[in-house]
């Protein structure tokens, strides 16, 4: 979200970002980078009064929730708006796969045709332009889902070039110490994938490598995951990271067993970014590499991601190798250069035709027309009972 925010930013566009989260002491501050924000509320009509007064030209909803939330009141009071949706990830797809791990099943093709399916890909088909992190999800959704596929758009995270000056900061393979993972644990995969580190690959490593530390760092660390802190067995906790990258710089492999999720993993390009190589499975490594060779290892199974993971921190040619690999999956596959100007003109071109663009696209304008006669009213129910109180 921010390298959208930037991006827009660069082009010239007046920004505003308006939330119903709840600001804390590390949210980002927008307001330093020029970008307007307002505190809006769920089931509410200011929103309403805050877009007419605001008209913008182009809204763009964070994830298919916030569409279903708000689509319908931008589509009322601002309808010639192009509406964009950042799916961040295909939700649908990551809890399909979780399902088939909690139940302990074979994932297959047919259990993507799930109600949270249904109600992600109306979104997306009632917004004029989808924003897709994953090419792995791009087929997904044109074969499977059956979406046009003018109203999807391939747009990976945006990173700045990884020149010599970059690599010359880097930490040196005998500078760096111990294992590491990092993710925010509110959210299920990181959760499920630091207990596999625990109870799966962790015992198998300590084996040959006694003495090595396994750091673990995390926003929102519930007390069940800081009572996997074992400093006899060397499996540290150490709870929010002021910096992710600074953290990740410091240590010499990232261990990521990832079950299940969807997407592309953004520790694996923090990993890329600072120069540390990275072992993981088969899903944790989907859309991101292409045909280039991983900055690490890929295992799914835990004993030879043990192996691995130990081969990896010892074999400093390996290591240095693995390490050239990200800097070719960052510059070839995620170059902002590259992508961030043919976005900008997509967004141009559709803003010239957008009635031309929504007529083709029937099948939005239908699920339009059934979500402001539906969610609207559910809507406004529920904000007359909040007044009622």
């Amino acid at each position: 979200m921010l390298q959208l925010i930037n991006l827009f930013l660069s082009s010239g566009c007046e920004l505003w970002f308006a939330s119903a989260a709840s600001k804390s002491e590390f949210s980002y501050r927008l307001t330093g980078l020029g970008v307007n924000e307002r505190e809006i509320k769920l089931n509410d009509n200011t929103f309403n009064i805050f877009l007419k007064e605001l008209n913008p030209a182009i809204v763009l909803f964070d994830r298919f929730m916030v569409e279903e939330q708000y689509g319908w009141r931008v589509t009322q009071e601002c309808p010639n708006a192009m509406r964009i949706l950042d799916t961040e990830d295909l939700h649908c797809l990551r809890h399909a796969r979780q399902q088939a791990v909690k139940t302990d099943v074979s994932f297959t093709k047919m259990d993507i045709f799930t109600d949270m399916a249904k109600r992600e890909i109306a979104s997306i088909i009632r917004c004029d332009l989808s924003l897709i992190i994953s090419e792995i999800e791009m087929t997904i959704l044109k074969m499977q889902y059956q979406v046009d596929a003018s109203l999807i758009y391939y747009l990976p995270f945006l990173e700045e070039f990884i020149d010599d000056e970059h690599i010359n900061t880097w930490k040196t393979f005998e500078e760096r110490e111990g294992f590491v993972f990092i993710g925010n644990f509110l959210h299920e995969p990181n959760w499920n994938t630091l207990q596999i580190i625990k109870t799966q690959v962790w015992p198998g490593i300590r084996k040959r490598l006694p003495t090595a530390k396994m750091h673990v760092y995390g926003a929102y660390p519930a007390q069940k995951v800081m009572q996997l802190h074992n400093g006899k067995e060397n499996f540290l906790i150490h709870g929010r990271a002021k910096d992710a990258l600074e953290v990740m710089a410091k240590h010499k492999v990232l261990l990521a067993p990832i079950q299940f999720g969807a997407g592309i993993k953004g520790k694996f390009i923090d990993a890329m970014q600072v120069g540390t190589p990275a072992v993981t499975t088969t899903i944790g490594a989907e859309a991101m590499r292409g045909d280039l060779d991983w900055n690490g290892a890929i295992a799914d199974d835990f004993d030879l991601f043990a192996d691995q993971a130990v081969l990896l921190y010892k074999n400093k040619d390996w290591w240095l190798q693995s390490q050239q690999n990200g800097i070719s999956i960052i510059n070839e596959r995620y170059g902002r250069i590259k992508f961030a100007p043919l976005f900008m003109e997509k967004v141009q071109a559709l803003a010239l035709n957008l009635k031309e663009h929504r007529q083709r696209n029937f099948l939005g304008q239908i699920l339009q027309h059934h979500m402001i006669n539906s969610t609207k009213y559910m809507s406004l129910w529920i904000e007359e009972k909040n007044k009622a109180k």
